[in-house]
């Protein structure tokens, strides 16, 4: 099992709109994708030197293969829709996760 995972910083002033439009746009249309089964959004209890507020979002898929198949179909559009909505008010990065076991 492969997590992708995204860490978001957004700027207090575009919060709220972009709380509202990851949970009611953005993540239901990365999972409507097909490519994920299971998505979990958590808030990231450090302060930034730079402000905001920070989340991760972990996106569960099946293999490294669907990953490279959502970075080369999907992922694009995604992220610039965010672009473009955002602009420089949010800062993300993307971390590829291997699934070792649960405990």
């Amino acid at each position: 099992m492969i997590l992708y995972n995204v860490t978001t910083n957004i700027h207090e002033s575009v919060h709220d709109q972009w709380m509202i439009w990851m949970q009611h746009k953005h993540i239901p249309e990365i999972l409507a994708t097909g490519k994920f089964s299971s998505a979990r959004m958590v808030r990231v209890l450090i302060e930034e030197e730079m402000g905001g507020v920070t989340y991760s979002v972990q996106y569960t898929t099946d293999s490294k293969e669907t990953l490279e198949k959502y970075y080369q179909e999907d992922a694009p559009g995604f992220r610039e829709e965010g672009a473009k909505l955002f602009g420089d008010k949010m800062l993300a990065f993307r971390t590829e996760l291997e699934l070792i076991a649960d405990y």
